[in-house]
């Protein structure tokens, strides 16, 4: 059996080589987004945000922009109807489509295709303020995708995705990682758990 340290290893390697490929073939469906989004609305085709990633290190996320410019002055959370959000922007949130720039961050090492989503550095809490437990989630890179995505994702409260997020930093492994993959596929598929239903911070 493949030890946890080699594991991640050969994860980097695979992130890489995955990431490469996807942007080639799915490089058509990128320019289109960008377009559209352009044509809509005024502002920039790519939203960049600060998150924090490994080991607690801060890193600007890529993501396609799905709201009117300064939207985040209103509030961090989205809900079903929320007028910040544009017509391509529901879309392509509905889809996950807007999470397709994150291939570029997996490349140049700030993310991995797989592993705990990468939080703000304000929500649902500054880094000061996670316990040593929940720091353990900062141990490996964060993903675009992760174990607490595929068991309720955003309807989740953040002390229960958390746990999640450690979870999977104890059990890492290509099997686990192999059913975060398919299970996202089918969320993404069916399009579940894409929207705030309530505010998942007490």
């Amino acid at each position: 059996m493949i030890s946890k340290s080699n594991y991640l290893k050969l994860k980097r390697i695979l992130d890489v080589i995955i990431s490469l490929i996807g942007l080639l073939v799915l490089s058509p469906i990128l320019l289109i987004t960008a377009i559209l989004i352009k044509v809509e609305s005024k502002g920039p085709a790519i939203f960049k945000q600060e998150r924090l990633g490994l080991n607690g290190k801060v890193f600007e996320i890529y993501k396609f922009r799905s709201m009117c410019i300064g939207a985040e002055k209103s509030g961090v959370y989205s809900s079903k109807g929320d007028t910040r959000v544009t017509k391509i922007g529901r879309f392509i949130r509905a889809t996950s489509i807007d999470e397709l720039p994150q291939l570029i961050n997996i490349i140049i090492g700030d993310m991995s295709i797989i592993g705990p989503r990468p939080t703000l550095t304000y929500h649902p809490w500054s880094l000061e303020k996670y316990t040593d437990e929940q720091f353990r989630r900062f141990s490996v890179r964060p993903g675009v995708t992760g174990w607490a995505q595929i068991n309720g994702r955003k309807e989740v409260q953040w002390d229960k995705r958390i746990e999640y997020d450690v979870e999977y930093v104890i059990n890492i492994s290509f099997a686990l990682d192999l059913k975060i993959f398919y299970k996202t596929i089918y969320k993404v598929l069916s399009m579940q758990d894409n929207v705030n239903t309530e505010v998942t911070t007490k």
